[in-house]
């Protein structure tokens, strides 16, 4: 007992301690990007897609169609949407109402793929509730011209209006420093956030055309989630994906207990069906020598924060019976592991509303737990998120 007791609380402890010592690496390096040779205006496939809401999608086609970089057309996908709900017209934007209906976003974003109106350089896939910052697609071309073929934006808030909705912000600042920044500057690769990436067009359909994304179109709400099997699709080619920090996508955030819920008991299943994939990475990371591999495969295999934090208290706990020493260890990671969440939030210097609502993390983190008694049935229990914040970009930006 002693034996498992020691290799469970050791694992553990290395979760604790890892993100603290990338952190610390990170603040070694800087970053360059040349901006002083001759851009390439590349051309962008913005791909929308909308379940049961396209009213929603009004203000993030405004917003790119706003973009400061023009070269670029929009594709909207209304599944189970109704015509009557959308009015805008232009001549960079393209919408799409399927019927029969598709009833999943990889299938939308096939169907605007085998609708392109022209070859385009990079595809960017964006969620209905997004809103585009006006450099957004100036900021990706920079990316785009250092050579990079998957970049990865920024996604941030675009409300904070409740406890919940500035605490589910908490978790995304944290983890754009943790899981996107900080391996980008150490040079391995950002976890893809969902919506707000670029890849190029051509290496996008070969994920599209992968066994995974092929047979997961038939298992519906059971299908690993689209951005855990792009990444994992880029990272099995060594691919880096790289954090255009500056690239800024503004992100409806949950404002309820239920939507906590239904939002991360979702998540935490994705996070138990990749588990063979990021042990696999990290194998072909140690096997190709590839540290590009190696700290992606150890950043996607590292537990929730809630079940970090849950196992090492109760581990804590049951060692002052089984091993005194290894309770002051997992002590002092726990205080290492707090006090880099807060540093992480002040080295991305997040917004004053995110430090006044740090009280209710608890909140959140327990809505958290709830939610993993959700996850046995994924077609009954795994909704569709609703979005009801329509807010124009200017209202977010505050001109």
């Amino acid at each position: 007992m002693q034996i498992i007791y020691l290799i469970l609380s050791g694992i553990i402890l290395f979760f604790l301690i890892f993100p603290f010592l990338t952190v610390a690496f990170s603040q070694l390096f800087k970053e360059h990007i040349d901006t002083k040779k001759e851009q390439n205006i590349y051309d962008y496939a913005c791909i929308i897609t909308a379940y049961k809401n396209v009213a929603i999608t009004e203000h993030l086609v405004q917003s790119l169609l706003k973009q400061t970089h023009q070269n670029l057309h929009i594709y909207l996908v209304g599944d189970e949407c109704q015509p009557s709900d959308f009015s805008l017209t232009d001549d960079r934007l393209t919408v799409f109402y399927p019927n029969p209906s598709l009833k999943l976003k990889a299938k939308s974003i096939i169907h605007a793929m085998d609708n392109f109106i022209r070859p385009h350089d990079y595809t960017v896939i964006l969620d209905a509730d997004n809103l585009a910052h006006p450099k957004f697609l100036q900021e990706i071309n920079l990316y785009a011209n250092q050579g990079f073929r998957s970049i990865q934006g920024q996604r941030t808030a675009k409300n904070l209006d409740t406890i919940y909705a500035c605490a589910d912000s908490t978790g995304e600042f944290y983890k754009n420093f943790v899981e996107r920044y900080v391996p980008y500057m150490i040079g391995s690769s950002s976890v893809i956030s969902g919506s707000g990436m670029a890849v190029k067009t051509k290496l996008y359909k070969a994920y599209l055309d992968s066994p995974e994304i092929q047979q997961g179109k038939e298992m519906w709400k059971k299908m690993l989630q689209e951005d855990k099997i792009l990444q994992n699709f880029l990272l099995g080619q060594n691919e880096k994906i790289v954090f255009a920090k500056n690239a800024i996508i503004y992100d409806e955030k949950v404002t309820t207990a239920d939507q906590v819920e239904t939002q991360r008991s979702r998540w935490l299943y994705s996070y138990f069906q990749n588990l063979p994939n990021s042990s696999g990475l990290i194998l072909k990371g140690l096997t190709n020598l590839s540290w590009n591999q190696l700290l992606f495969g150890i950043i996607t295999i590292s537990p929730p924060l809630f079940i970090l934090l849950f196992s090492a208290i109760f581990l804590l706990g049951a060692g002052l019976f089984i091993n005194p020493y290894m309770s002051i260890w997992l002590f002092m990671g726990l205080g290492i592991f707090t006090l880099n969440i807060f540093w992480s939030l002040y080295l991305s210097d997040v917004p004053d509303q995110i430090w006044s609502a740090v009280w209710g993390i608890p909140l959140f983190i327990w809505k958290q737990f709830t939610a993993l008694f959700k996850m046995g049935n994924p077609n009954k229990n795994f909704k569709h998120s609703e979005h009801s914040k329509a807010v124009k970009i200017e209202e977010v930006l505050g001109d």
